[in-house]
């Protein structure tokens, strides 16, 4: 195996059991040192045992150069690949029936890998369609895309389409809901997209009446298509609480308006909680097995969210992610009706 796809691996493996961020940019400035070194260099070292004197190159990096160089099929590469595995739970056939992911970012905003990446590794585990949603402008904290930059990547999209055929590549946004509701994007820009992602990422501590009427509003759009991490809770690290809002309300807006209520499959996020995701499904919500994904190891994470629908009675016909991409686009485009 060459070097470098050995360390792209690594990193999807990385990226898969959500590694430390430093710990992935390792592996990625390795790659970079392995092309501007050369192979016949890289080679040598590794037979005298030198790699780690390349500056950007360590103890696991070198030891995954070396094992794809000797063919070792048994060393760090793949106890990282064992260990990183995501095990299926009682959502198996759920998770069976999901034909794609509706809320990934890519490199056109704070992802770490290109739109090409995400889709190729969309297809590996089977779907048939992803819908890209980096994020809206107003998230500057995320490199979020404004207008010209969303036009670009709807052309990158356009062309890979071309190439990927049938699998397809469906044309979307995480849109910032702001403080008073409306959406960080025109609505001509919001009507030429296929998914729309809406999501609260600022002001998460808004009084519970405020933060109501701030999400009911958005989903009332008539381009919103579906919420995204309800709670905004974070469940690693330091941590974050969830943001205070009348659920009931909120769901039976999701409910009034055909919005899909998403499980955010993140392992840090879990969102929404079990008790309101029941909630949702008491007001027959639509609901979206969504990884969040900012990587390609990320788009493994779906069992996370089939395990939590099945535990919380989620009818497997209401999972948009089980429809086909024609059937998506026509439910999405009931939502844009004047």
């Amino acid at each position: 195996m060459e070097p470098v796809i050995a360390l792209q691996q690594a990193i999807h493996c990385l990226d898969r059991e959500l590694a430390p961020g430093q710990k992935v940019r390792a592996f990625q400035k390795a790659i970079d040192v392995v092309v501007e070194t050369g192979p016949g260099e890289i080679t040598a070292r590794a037979d005298a045992g030198t790699l780690t004197d390349l500056d950007g190159i360590g103890t696991s990096t070198a030891e995954v150069i070396v094992d794809a160089l000797s063919d070792n099929h048994d060393g760090y590469l793949a106890r990282l690949d064992e260990r990183s595995r995501i095990q299926i739970g009682e959502g198996e056939a759920v998770l069976a029936a999901l034909r794609g992911d509706a809320h990934a970012h890519t490199t056109w905003s704070d992802g770490g890998a290109p739109l090409r990446s995400m889709a190729e590794t969309a297809m590996s585990v089977g779907h048939e369609w992803i819908v890209i949603t980096d994020h809206s402008a107003r998230l500057t904290i995320a490199h979020g895309l404004n207008e010209q930059r969303l036009v670009w990547q709807l052309d990158e999209i356009q062309t890979l389409n071309a190439e990927l055929a049938p699998f397809r590549i469906l044309t979307g946004k995480e849109v910032d809901i702001f403080e008073d509701g409306s959406l960080d994007l025109s609505d001509d820009m919001l009507s030429q997209l296929d998914v729309v992602v809406a999501s609260v990422h600022s002001k998460l501590k808004l009084p519970k009446l405020e933060m109501t009427k701030r999400m009911v509003t958005a989903i009332a759009s008539l381009h919103s298509d579906i919420l995204g991490h309800c709670t905004n809770r974070k469940l690693a690290g330091r941590g974050r609480p969830p943001s205070e809002f009348d659920a009931e309300i909120v769901f039976a807006a999701c409910a009034q308006f055909d919005t899909a209520v998403e499980i955010n499959c993140r392992p840090e996020r879990q969102d929404p909680p079990e008790e309101l995701l029941e909630l949702a499904m008491d007001w027959e919500c639509k609901v979206a097995i969504n990884t969040d994904a900012h990587a390609t190891g990320q788009l493994e994470w779906q069992p996370y969210g089939a395990d939590k629908a099945v535990r919380c009675g989620v009818p497997v016909e209401d999972i948009i992610n089980t429809w086909s991409a024609d059937d998506v686009l026509a439910w999405t485009a009931r939502h844009a009706r004047p």
